[in-house]
């Protein structure tokens, strides 16, 4: 991730709009202000922002005419880091790191809010999982593993039919730490 997509995605409202188009697939401005309840020119200048740091793409193939804009995420452009590819900017780095937690103590809040309803039996309808497991693997097994689950998660995306009404948005934070941790 370079510093620019770094410096992008610090700012709260730059990540708010980049899980809208991780959930609508495709947008305008004016559906991601609607669903942000922000106003359409502060989301028009983040989608700029978020755009020239490659972070989000015009699909202009989704537009209506030549004025109209529509955006989609870029794909593959949201890895921090590996020690093949070390991130630009450490600190940038770790302000985006600390981020990505808090938005996961986020979604473990919200998740645990909601189950006891749903283990009492008061609410039917599935909307998270609270799974655990422990594996004993070697890290090339591990990261085998993971890549598999990348290319079921990324298979289920591709096999689903974006016009069906049931569809639903599903935040999704796979947790894993081995034993020294």
């Amino acid at each position: 991730m370079t510093s620019a997509m770094l410096k992008a995605l610090a700012h709260p409202l730059r990540r708010r709009i980049t899980k809208v188009l991780a959930r609508r697939e495709f947008a305008r401005a004016a559906d991601v202000a609607a669903d942000l309840d922000e106003p359409a020119n502060s989301v028009s200048f983040h989608l700029r922002v978020l755009a020239d740091a490659g972070l989000i793409a015009e699909a202009p193939e989704r537009a209506r005419d030549r004025r109209d804009r529509v955006w989609t995420r870029v794909s593959g452009a949201y890895s921090l880091g590996t020690p093949e590819h070390p991130v630009e900017d450490e600190a940038l780095g770790g302000v985006l790191m600390r981020t990505v937690v808090d938005d996961h103590h986020e979604l473990v809040r919200r998740v645990a809010a909601w189950a006891p309803e749903y283990v009492t039996g008061r609410a039917t309808d599935v909307h998270a999982l609270f799974t655990q497991r422990t594996v004993r693997l070697t890290p090339a097994e591990f990261e085998a593993m993971m890549t598999k689950v990348e290319d079921v998660m990324r298979a289920a995306v591709d096999a689903h039919d974006s016009d069906d009404p049931d569809g639903r948005s599903w935040d999704i934070d796979t947790v894993a730490a081995d034993d020294t941790i």
